[in-house]
């Protein structure tokens, strides 16, 4: 199924990738990726949207529930607290 969502999908610009970004941290953990989707204010192919969601979601920036919920989870001020830290090697 990857291989034909990359066939169907042209890979977004940095543009694209923040307004998705912007939309989940602003409706953290009130919608759907389907929801999400038709909710943008921009439209695009789902498979664009798809790589979207799938880099977000492993740079540790979203994450979905067992409900298809998408959460916001990113924390910079977190990082650099733990960053900070001696004990701990990033």
């Amino acid at each position: 199924m990857g291989q034909q969502i990359l066939k169907s999908a042209r890979y977004p610009n940095l543009q694209t990738v923040l307004m998705v970004e912007k939309f989940i941290k602003e409706n953290s953990m009130f919608y759907t990726k389907r929801e999400i989707f038709n909710k943008l204010p921009k439209s695009m192919l789902w498979g664009t949207f798809k790589i979207i969601i799938d880099y977000l979601e492993s740079t540790l920036k979203i994450i979905t529930d067992d409900d298809g919920v998408i959460s916001y989870i990113w924390n910079p001020e977190l990082l650099e607290k733990i960053r900070n830290r001696p004990e701990i090697k990033i």
